[in-house]
Order: structure tokens, then C-alpha cells, then sequence
């Protein structure tokens, strides 16, 4: 099976859908198997979802409508290294404990799991290039002389970007693995 580039999927390919089929988003919460450390997961992607919504909307509010540069600044730091580290922190477990057991219990669909540990690669690029973004835009909150808006909007590029990433990175983890625990009735 080839290797699908996140920034090139716009879903998972046919191959690695097998148990989606079997098992759609829609029923994922009333099945038997679904349990408390599921909900905490899935809850984790949501978390990540809204945090970046905030960021963006925050950054929006200083571009548009004047936000305060410093109230703006503690949120982006704030939101910027919570989001940042808590997704390094994610994806390390994901690719350490979780990846490795799924894979091992559904073979048919390992080369799923190293996908989603090759998205978190692509990911990381990603990641370190917002951070880059954010860092230039708080050091030109700081220097009354800098183009504020020109590294607000700089910023607000990579978030926007890195939303596109990041959901379809989500989407297609959460595809790949609630339905492998719910086949499985895997308890990690």
C-alpha cells in the first residue's frame, strides 16, 4: 500500500476503512466497547480542536477589531505553548503505547497506524514552524517600532494552515482507532 502524505490525503485511503464501515462515527458512543478512556481521547482531539479556534479567533480579534497587543500576547503564548506542548506530549504517547497495541491487534491495518506516526513526523515540521511564527510575533509585540499586524497575519497564515493539517490528521486517527478498540475491546 502506498504511503499517503498528510498534506496530499483528503481521507484515508479505501484499504484502511474496513472497520469504519463496520463500525461508523455514529454509533462509536452506544457500542459496548466504548469506554471512559475513549471519551477521554476523543475529548483530547476536541480540546486540541478548540484551542486552535481560540488562538486563531484571538489573533483575528487583534488584526480586526484592535485587540489589545498586550492582553493578545499573553494569549498566544499562553494558548500557543499549551497547544504545542500538549500535541508533542499527545503524539508521543500515541506513537509509544497506543500505536504499537493497535497495530498489533488489527494487522490489517498496521500500515494505518504508521501513517498516523508518519503524520505525527509532518506534524512536528509543522509545529515547529508555528512555534517560529508565534515567537516572532511576541518579539514584535514587545518592539513598539515592529509591524504588529504584518506578524499577526504571518502568524494567523501558519495557524490557518496547520488547522488543515491537523483536522485531517484527527479525523483519520480517530477513524483508524475507535473502531479498532471497538473490534477489539481493547482497555489500555
Amino acid at each position: 500500500m502506498e504511503q499517503i502524505d498528510l498534506a496530499q490525503r483528503s481521507r484515508l485511503p479505501d484499504a484502511l476503512r474496513v472497520l469504519l464501515e463496520q463500525y461508523p462515527r455514529d454509533m462509536w458512543e452506544s457500542h459496548r466497547n466504548f469506554d471512559g478512556l475513549t471519551r477521554f481521547w476523543l475529548e483530547r482531539h476536541l480540546m486540541f480542536r478548540r484551542a486552535l479556534g481560540q488562538w486563531q479567533d484571538d489573533t483575528r480579534g487583534f488584526l480586526d477589531r484592535g485587540r489589545d497587543p498586550r492582553a493578545h500576547g499573553q494569549m498566544t503564548a499562553r494558548l500557543g505553548g499549551f497547544l504545542i506542548n500538549e500535541l508533542h506530549g499527545h503524539h508521543h504517547i500515541e506513537d509509544a503505547h497506543y500505536f504499537p497495541v493497535l497495530a498489533q491487534a488489527e494487522k490489517r491495518l498496521a500500515h494505518g497506524f504508521e501513517l498516523l506516526d508518519a503524520d505525527h513526523h509532518a506534524l512536528d515540521s509543522q509545529l515547529a514552524a508555528l512555534t517560529d511564527a508565534a515567537n516572532a510575533h511576541l518579539r514584535a509585540l514587545q518592539d513598539k517600532g515592529a509591524d504588529q499586524k504584518a506578524s499577526a497575519g504571518a502568524m494567523l497564515a501558519r495557524l490557518d494552515g496547520f488547522e488543515r493539517f491537523l483536522d485531517r490528521h484527527l479525523v483519520d486517527e480517530e477513524e483508524l482507532v475507535v473502531p479498532t478498540i471497538l473490534h477489539h475491546a481493547l482497555k489500555f
